[in-house]
């Protein structure tokens, strides 16, 4: 049989939290995860997360955005559409690309950022139906949660208690 627990100290305020962060980092015991119910600066570096990638995926998306608009406009421009303005027809797409700036920017601004949002729900399984990962629905109003996965109990409640926690669960593992 497993003595393994799962412990939870939920804080009321977000420096008792990164305070509690730190002196948890001081004793080397491992922090699960943090729930929030908005960011806390400089908690990520505390925790020591790495860089998240959603930017790298933004330049891409947004890349495949402009792509999208500039082959929409020369194809409409070249083959679907064409037309004789002025008598100068549009043989070139070069030559007017200037009047496709707008077009082609909120293409790359919609897909970067729908896209970016679909990568962010799907990446953290919070699509519709799944399964609420938040062991405490008041995490998501005004407290500050800090979970341990551990088999001693009584040293992570100590060190909680000390670093002004209000309450304190226990579950199995």
């Amino acid at each position: 049989m497993s003595t393994t627990k799962i412990v939870y100290g939920l804080y009321a305020d977000d420096d008792d939290l990164m305070n509690g962060v730190k002196a948890f980092n001081d004793k080397g015991i491992a922090i699960n995860e943090v729930y929030t119910p908005f960011p806390v600066h400089g908690l990520d570096k505390a925790l020591g997360l790495k860089k998240t990638r959603i930017s790298d995926a933004a330049f891409i998306y947004a890349c495949y955005g402009v792509t999208i608009g500039a082959t929409l406009t020369w194809y409409v421009m070249n083959h679907d559409w064409p037309q004789n303005i002025g008598g100068k027809p549009a043989f070139d797409w070069g030559h007017n690309m200037p009047a496709f700036v707008v077009p082609m920017f909120e293409l790359m601004v919609f897909c970067a950022a729908h896209m970016m949002s679909l990568t962010f729900l799907v990446r953290n399984k919070m699509y519709p139906g799944a399964p609420a990962q938040n062991p405490d629905p008041r995490t998501t109003d005004d407290k500050f949660m800090m979970e341990f996965v551990t088999d001693d109990v009584e040293s992570v409640k100590q060190l909680l208690i000390e670093t002004g926690v209000e309450e304190i669960t226990v579950k199995d593992a």
